[in-house]
């Protein structure tokens, strides 16, 4: 029961990374103005890296304490590492760059936080469709 609950957190997360990259993100930009876009997603990111953190870490505990961890726990665990970089480090700086007006690193950087992002989403997916 506890590696069947353990599989649904890692859906979760993966369904929620593929909602807000693909639904909120784009419908955000696109209704609001630039600057209130900003501010709203600079508001709800946090959020959803916390959330995807979290519901990882869980799956994790819970396939330990099961015994069914495998090696697609491997790419949960680098997912989870991910998120909490980007979370605690890169958000920071994106936030610091945005505000200082230093584009060309608020640039780069919020590139990095996309490709992340995309990486972590592709290899969330192999789990999820059960490849590994």
């Amino acid at each position: 029961m506890l590696f069947q609950i353990s599989n649904n957190l890692i859906l979760i997360a993966f369904g929620t990374m593929i909602f807000f990259s693909f639904i909120i993100a784009p419908v955000t930009f696109t209704t609001l103005d630039e600057q209130n876009a900003g501010k709203f997603i600079r508001r709800l990111f946090p959020f959803y890296y916390a959330f995807n953190l979290i519901t990882l870490l869980l799956s994790l505990i819970l396939a330990f304490f099961d015994g069914s961890f495998a090696v697609r726990y491997h790419i949960v665990i680098l997912c989870a590492l991910l998120f909490a970089f980007t979370l605690f480090y890169l958000m920071p700086k994106i936030n610091t760059y945005r505000d200082n007006k230093n584009n060309k690193m608020f640039k780069i950087s919020h590139r990095l936080s996309v490709v992340i992002n995309f990486i972590q989403i592709a290899l969330l997916g192999l789990v999820a469709i059960g490849y590994y």
